[in-house]
C-alpha cells in the first residue's frame, strides 16, 4: 500500500487498520468521509462553531490515538467516531458555564453539509412517540445524563435507560429500513 494515497473506496475498518499502523492519509480519509456528519452533530449541540471544529478535531486526534482499539464486532467506523465525538461535544457542554438555551432556539432546524444524514436522522427521530423523542433529544443533544434525566423527569434511573434504549433501537430500525433501498 502506498503511503502517500489510498483509494476512494478503501474499506473502512481498512482505513482503520492503516490508522492504526500510524499512516497519516488514513487519517485524512476518515476526515473526509465523516467530518460533515460530525460538524453537523456538533453543531446541533454546541452552536459555536469554534467549540465544534475544537471538538471535531479532537475527536479525530483521540480515534488516531486509539486507532489500533476499534473493533469492528462491537460498531461500525462511522458510529465510533460518532460517539468519540458525541463523547467530546458532552463535556464541551459540562465545561460550559450554565446557561439556559430557549427551546425555541435549541429545537430550530440547523444547516447540515451533508443533507442526507441530516433528513434521515431527523426523520428516525421524528418517527419516535412524544415521550421517547424528547427522551431522546435531552440525552444526545442537551447533554444530560442518565442519573439527570431521572431527576429531571422525576423515573427511576432503569425506567430511563430502558426507554432511551428502546428509543435508539427503534430509531436504528428505522434507519435500517430508509438505508436499504
Amino acid at each position: 500500500m502506498n503511503s502517500s494515497t489510498l483509494p476512494p473506496d478503501f474499506p473502512d475498518e481498512a482505513l482503520m487498520q492503516a490508522m492504526a499502523g500510524g499512516q497519516e492519509d488514513a487519517l485524512r480519509e476518515l476526515h473526509e468521509r465523516y467530518a460533515r456528519l460530525l460538524y453537523s452533530l456538533g453543531y446541533r449541540m454546541l452552536r459555536q462553531t469554534d467549540d465544534v471544529e475544537s471538538c471535531v478535531q479532537d475527536a479525530f486526534m483521540n480515534a488516531w490515538k486509539h486507532a489500533a482499539r476499534f473493533d469492528p464486532k462491537r460498531a461500525s467506523v462511522k458510529t465510533w467516531l460518532v460517539s468519540i465525538a458525541h463523547h467530546r461535544f458532552l463535556q464541551e457542554l459540562r465545561d460550559r458555564p450554565d446557561t439556559s438555551l430557549e427551546i425555541a432556539d435549541w429545537d430550530a432546524p440547523t444547516s447540515s453539509a451533508d443533507p442526507t444524514d441530516r433528513l434521515m436522522a431527523e426523520h428516525a427521530v421524528r418517527g419516535l412517540e412524544p415521550q421517547q423523542r424528547h427522551l431522546v433529544e435531552l440525552a444526545y443533544y442537551r447533554g444530560y445524563t442518565h442519573s439527570e434525566l431521572a431527576e429531571l423527569l422525576g423515573l427511576p434511573i432503569g425506567t430511563v435507560k430502558s426507554r432511551l434504549r428502546s428509543a435508539l433501537s427503534r430509531m436504528k430500525t428505522h434507519l435500517g429500513h430508509s438505508g436499504a433501498q
